[in-house]
């Protein structure tokens, strides 16, 4: 059975998505790639709590109304991917995890290499545009 990732897409109103910069540590798997704030679902544990818990460990944030964008099933792991509008003011944010947090919009994540395959989850979400 494939373990459970799940992520959080943050955007705001400016059709920026939030994301952070991966530890540059080698023996984690994509060091030092921009990614999608996220984790491992625990055993006994879904993937709206999962998302829930992750955000108050690695961002110290009390996250409420978000919304399912996607199940997909990579080769590793089934991703469960939320979203939510949100001005994030990032100067203010305790980044407990990574190295830094940083807005993008869709021209500069199609210039960048994702870590875990969030190019193609970050494509379908800017297509389907669930935040209008």
């Amino acid at each position: 059975m494939k373990r459970k990732g799940c992520s959080i897409i943050f955007i705001n109103d400016h059709r920026q998505v939030l994301l952070f910069l991966r530890d540059d540590i080698p023996s984690i798997p994509y060091p030092n790639m921009w990614d999608v704030p996220g984790g491992h679902v625990e055993p006994g544990e879904t993937p709206e709590d999962c998302i829930i818990r992750e955000m108050k460990e690695e961002m110290e944030l009390e996250l409420k109304e978000f919304s399912l964008f996607s199940i997909m099933e990579f080769p590793d792991r089934i991703e469960y991917t939320f979203w939510k509008n949100s001005n994030l003011d990032i100067e203010r944010i305790t980044l407990h995890e990574g190295q830094c947090l940083k807005w993008f919009d869709q021209n500069e994540i199609e210039k960048t290499e994702l870590a875990l395959g969030f190019n193609e989850i970050l494509r379908s979400f800017f297509t389907k545009a669930p935040y209008r």
